[in-house]
């Protein structure tokens, strides 16, 4: 099995699998075969493990809706296979100053229900993203944002609190796409209608602008009942639409005729939902579903040997690692963290349960990105060590733990290795496998021990890396599950996020990764690797890093 492997200017060392795939730079691109005709149109089915948890943009900070939304929603700008800043909705920029952005707009866009892009969409958006009343768990990505002012229909100016160097990579986020005005003010109307509320939207937005006591007591009556309208009813500006969903079944998306560049060849998308990795296999195989997005890595060669199937692997800017709730006694005490760390071998991880497939990164940023220098090593195996540890906090004859897992197989073997190599240390965990929202309700909520997750870096800057999973200011569903409380890292995190100049940022990024692994809240064992799969007539696929897949050139073939 043949690997490339390539550095981009922000992120990775980068594994893809070219077995029949093309090698981008961004990722993998199905390419056309020149013997076949292709046929525009048809139904693309695409079978997934999970289902997701909202369609609204705002509402949930995972991947499978993303996967989802980032064919419906589009942001201001976006980035190129390089990871350089491009247009999208936003035609052109400029820094005014260290707070001040302007954007020009593009004059030619409509959302799905006919009403026009402009200045106060954007405006509505990014309001509504920083809504105390919304509690959106992507906030920490635009809380910075202290105002967004209409200069024209189609020139916006948006300011920060302080100076914050990644902001244009925050924007690419699907939490930035812009969802119609139309749907927004709906949203709001049946909140406030709902809470009994005696104020109309347009009053509830004078106040949300003037701030103060009055708007936190109207955010805080409403809180809660933001966000149906938008999960029943997305409505964006890119080349698929919503047409319908079925929890636990499917999401059906339609050919966006009128969209501003050129629409997609298919008629219709479906995310069917196949939560067994064996019946998604069985789907592809028998052409039941053209793709399958992730498959655990002892299939490769079924999928590999089959003559009408093939790989599509690349890497992606994430990271997977085993989480500590630092909070909970005795995980509150750093030498059980560290005993835990060096009692699991991450190459025996890599090489037993994925197959060889992936890299032991140094800690939480991904080799190539800013602040990994590749000098910081994180825990090696070492049982006498562990050992020494765990008399040393006073807890030699152990005790007893959980630990929490989706049900992705990987995850769940993962998860029964650490139960067996805790076994080592005396210490006696139990394993629960939970369905994927449930997991991360449960994961946010503080209550559990050791969880497992992965946390893919949508922005491809340390910032995003870090900032959610480890400020003090993110615990829960925001991204900091472990509930990780460090005031040198919160302040090398807040001094990353103003910095920019470069090499002074990569600085500050290296002396926060050194802090994290040294005080071990988590063990990182494996870079990122998107495990998808297609059939041989599926031709114009590309997923980029971000694990954004793009269906706007797929044809199905004969």
């Amino acid at each position: 099995m043949e690997y490339i492997h390539r550095l981009s200017l922000l992120v990775l060392s980068v594994l893809v699998l070219t077995a029949c795939t093309n090698d981008g730079d961004g990722g993998n691109s199905v390419s056309g075969n020149e013997e076949s005709a292709d046929i525009d149109g048809g139904n693309l089915v695409i079978s997934t493990g999970n289902d997701i948890v909202s369609l609204d943009p705002h509402a949930s900070n995972e991947l499978y809706s993303d996967q989802v939304r980032n064919t419906i929603y589009e942001g201001l700008v976006t980035q190129d296979e390089n990871f350089e800043i491009e247009p999208l909705l936003a035609e052109e920029w400029e820094q005014l100053d260290d707070l001040t952005w302007r954007f020009e707009l593009r004059e030619d866009v409509e959302f799905h229900d006919g009403s026009a892009f402009n200045a106060e969409v954007v405006k509505a958006n990014l309001d509504r993203l920083v809504d105390p009343a919304v509690a959106s768990p992507r906030l920490s990505l635009f809380e910075m944002i202290s105002s967004v002012e209409v200069i024209d229909e189609h020139t916006v100016e948006i300011t920060t609190e302080y100076p914050f160097a990644p902001l244009l990579s925050h924007l690419t986020h699907d939490g930035g796409g812009m969802i119609s005005k139309a749907v927004i003010d709906e949203d709001y109307r049946q909140a406030i209608e709902n809470s009994g509320a005696g104020y109309s939207v347009d009053e509830y937005y004078e106040l949300r602008e003037a701030g103060g006591e009055s708007f936190e007591e109207a955010a805080d009556e409403i809180s809660g009942g933001i966000g149906s309208v938008v999960d029943q009813n997305p409505v964006g500006t890119n080349y698929a639409m919503f047409e319908s969903r079925s929890p636990g079944e499917n999401i059906v998306l339609n050919k966006n005729e009128d969209y501003w560049q050129d629409p997609m060849n298919l008629d219709s998308i479906t995310f069917k939902i196949v939560a067994e990795t064996g019946a998604r296999m069985a789907e592809l195989e028998t052409g039941t579903s053209h793709i399958m997005f992730g498959y655990d890595s002892s299939n490769i060669e079924r999928i590999e040997n089959h003559p009408e199937t093939e790989a599509y692997n690349n890497s992606n800017v994430s990271i997977n690692f085993i989480g500590f709730n630092t909070q909970k006694a005795p995980l509150d005490d750093v030498r059980v963290r560290q005993a835990i760390s060096h009692a699991v071998d991450r190459h025996e991880i890599i090489e037993g349960i994925f197959n060889g497939i992936g890299e032991v990164p140094n800690g939480p940023l991904i080799e190539g990105m800013a602040g990994d220098t590749g000098d910081i090593e994180g825990f090696e195996y070492d049982l006498e060590e562990a050992g020494r540890l765990m008399g040393e906090a006073g807890h030699e004859d152990g005790f007893e733990l959980s630990i929490i897992t989706n049900d992705a197989p990987e995850r769940v073997d993962t998860a029964i290795y650490l139960q067996e190599a805790l076994a080592e240390l005396n210490i006696i965990a139990t394993v629960e496998q939970i369905e994927w929202g449930t997991y991360l309700e449960e994961a946010s909520s503080g209550e559990h021990d050791v969880f497992l997750l992965g946390w893919p870096n949508f922005t491809g800057d340390p910032d995003q890396a870090l900032w959610p999973l480890f400020h003090s200011s993110m615990h829960g569903a925001q991204g900091n599950r472990t509930f990780y409380d460090n005031p040198e890292l919160d302040a090398l995190l807040e001094a990353g996020r103003e910095e920019k100049d470069e090499e002074a940022r990569a600085e500050i990024y290296e002396e926060a990764q050194a802090v994290l692994v040294e005080d071990a809240p988590a063990i990182y064992f494996n870079e990122g690797v998107s495990m998808n799969a297609y059939r041989s007539e599926v031709e114009g696929l590309y997923i980029d890093d971000f694990i954004k897949p793009d269906f706007r050139n797929v044809t199905i073939g004969e």
